[in-house]
């Protein structure tokens, strides 16, 4: 019998680097869903406070097999 598959998007954010929301994005999609294969990094952001980097944010695709 063959798999199926779902694709869910998620953003996460981090004030240390894109690294640490990946980390973060990741950490949380895993508590949650079962069966995570793969994480697509669709997107990145910076929000600037004060002319300065506040926030590294990340766009995920998670995909993650069905039971």
């Amino acid at each position: 019998m063959g798999t199926v598959a779902k694709i869910i998007e998620l953003s996460a954010d981090s004030e240390k680097s894109f690294e640490d929301a990946l980390a973060v994005g990741i950490a949380r999609a895993t508590k949650t869903l079962k069966n995570v294969k793969s994480v697509w990094i669709q997107d990145q952001e910076v929000m600037i406070e004060n002319n300065a980097p506040k926030k590294y944010r990340i766009h995920l695709k998670v995909t993650f097999v069905l039971e």
